[in-house]
């Protein structure tokens, strides 16, 4: 399925492009486009969106291939805030009540009618494909989080799905639920990609199947699979709570909660590989580095 990404070939300048399985089609290079980045897709409605990249699709544009040296794909926002969902999924709870201290607002908030949403971050907190998600110098017991990421435009119309991993410290998370900002937001700690499936591709009703496996030093460590049919919350009912006394000029990306936890005795170590495959979405494939606790930017490890 033709999926919207975000691309750069060498130093140039990000571009908007269509990804074809192994071919990136340049949308940016559209005579007239509308479509010069993330930004300007997300500030068109979901029908003026799919009419722009179908015009552009058909015109004469530069295509690369994507194993092209110097061609990388780049996490799929721009001036984006990225929000998340918790508990969404009885794996979740479950384990949410597992490390924490204070065990009843975790049980409260699964059949409460308010979700717990949460800001994530942006674009100088989030990597994309294949750079390395970081686990805090501070914290004892680290995890992925894969989860079906929604794309919505300014209007918060649904436009698409990505894959992303909401990178938590349980340690620090389950000494104190006020604690839960230090837990969940760092730099490194949100990965998205590979790219953006359009909601006209896909039926946004269908359940999508989530799978997550990490490997260390060669060896598969965890291997998991979910499903979207197992939330206890619509896409709609995240999406209007998210939008309650809310505005996203720019659109905004949201997580829609994990289902999939490694067993408690698991954490994530510096040299670890990441897989997360969601089902039409492809694989986003991100490495482990522990933080050192200072105040560095390293590029490695911030998306561009």
């Amino acid at each position: 399925m033709p999926q919207l990404c975000r691309f750069r070939r060498g130093l140039s300048t990000p571009r908007l492009g269509l990804l074809q399985d192994s071919r990136v089609l340049d949308l940016s290079a559209a005579s007239a486009s509308a479509l010069t980045d993330v930004d300007a897709a997300l500030h068109l409605t979901l029908e003026e969106l799919r009419s722009a990249v179908e015009r552009a699709a058909a015109e004469p544009l530069p295509a690369y291939e994507l194993a092209e040296s110097g061609l990388r794909l780049l996490p799929p926002l721009q001036g984006q805030e990225v929000w998340a969902a918790g508990v969404t999924y009885l794996r979740s709870r479950e384990a949410r009540v597992e490390e924490a201290a204070e065990k009843s607002v975790y049980e409260r908030v699964y059949e409460a009618e308010r979700p717990e949403i949460f800001l994530k971050g942006g674009l100088s907190r989030t990597v994309g494909p294949n750079e390395a998600i970081r686990i805090r110098a501070d914290s004892t017991w680290d995890v992925p989080e894969p989860e079906l990421a929604l794309v919505l435009n300014r209007w918060l119309e649904l436009v698409g799905f990505t894959a992303g991993n909401d990178v938590s410290s349980r340690s620090i998370e389950g000494e104190n639920p006020l604690y839960l900002p230090q837990a969940k937001v760092w730099m490194g700690s949100c990965a998205l990609g590979p790219a953006i499936l359009p909601v006209w591709e896909r039926d946004p009703a269908r359940p999508f199947r989530i799978g997550m496996r990490i490997v260390r030093a060669g060896q598969e460590v965890y291997r998991g699979e979910t499903s979207t049919e197992r939330m206890a919350r619509s896409f709609a009912h995240l999406i209007e709570y998210l939008g309650r006394d809310n505005v996203f000029p720019h659109g905004v990306i949201l997580l829609t909660g994990t289902g999939l936890v490694p067993p408690s005795d698991f954490t994530l170590e510096a040299g670890d590989e990441v897989e997360i495959t969601v089902e039409d979405v492809g694989t986003l494939r991100t490495p482990v580095v522990r933080g050192d606790g200072g105040y560095a930017l390293r590029a490695s490890s911030v998306g561009a």
